[in-house]
């Protein structure tokens, strides 16, 4: 038997957000208990051989893709999407059978650009298929056409951060920098100018609002537009582009 996972286990790369306790109750996982990679209880479990019937010829995948099938514009973030485990999934849970790119396509899925077109996009809070299959999704040859002077492949360069999250990093400040150099890299891709991301970040007030609490200012804009600016300042210039925060980039 495996774990059936259900939507509220799940959130923006984290399959660690939520756990259920033997009473039936549920709870969100704590950071200690993230980094210390506990796994979470499911309520239910189902027969392996079930999902094998289910993924047939995508049964060899170890991740699987997937997205929150209930949102809400009005929430934190829209699209809630992340890589999981080759598990059961409930029916909250919409599942993507990419044959190859998931690294990739879970960066740009989970991305301040992609989020803001899901919400003009939808018209009630079920995020169904031919929703999702309306989201603006590059060519896989825009991968390795990209020109953003990077110190590896653009494919490599998302992978390597996204795995990263994925597998959980402790500190979360870190974290926070990864991900705000994948979204800065999305707005890159995507073809928005600076205004136009100052722009798309102002269009989440709900992030800005807890940031304020936390932080004292918006600390997810500030890092993205940094990154940005990183980014912008590389390719004019031609020199390899470095992470802003530190000496040397994430590798």
């Amino acid at each position: 038997m495996i774990p059936l996972y259900e939507a509220k286990m799940l959130h923006l790369y984290e399959t660690r957000w939520a756990t259920y306790e033997p009473d039936g109750t549920s709870r969100l996982l704590t950071e200690q208990e993230k980094a210390a990679h506990v796994n979470p209880l499911p309520r239910y479990w189902v027969a392996e051989t079930e999902i094998d019937k289910k993924l047939g010829d995508h049964g060899t995948h170890n991740a699987l893709i997937g997205w929150r099938r209930i949102c809400r514009a009005t929430d934190a973030r829209t699209l809630i999407l992340t890589q999981g485990p080759r598990v059961g999934y409930g029916d909250s849970w919409f599942l993507a059978l990419p044959s190859q790119g998931r690294s990739e396509l879970q960066a740009l899925w989970a991305s301040f650009p992609v989020d803001y077109v899901s919400r003009q996009k939808l018209g009630g809070t079920n995020m169904n298929f031919f929703t999702f299959m309306q989201l603006p999704t590059p060519r896989p040859e825009v991968f390795t056409s990209f020109d953003l002077p990077l110190e590896r492949p653009l494919s490599s360069w998302l992978g390597v951060r996204v795995d990263r999250l994925n597998g959980w990093i402790p500190d979360p400040t870190d974290r926070a920098q990864a991900r705000a150099e994948l979204d800065a890299a999305a707005f890159h891709l995507y073809g928005l100018d600076r205004e136009e991301v100052s722009y798309v970040m102002d269009t989440f007030p709900i992030v800005k609002r807890k940031d304020e609490a936390a932080f004292g200012s918006f600390r997810t804009k500030e890092l993205i537009m940094v990154a940005y600016d990183a980014m912008t300042e590389a390719t004019v210039s031609g020199q390899v582009y470095r992470a802003p925060w530190t000496q040397e980039a994430v590798r």
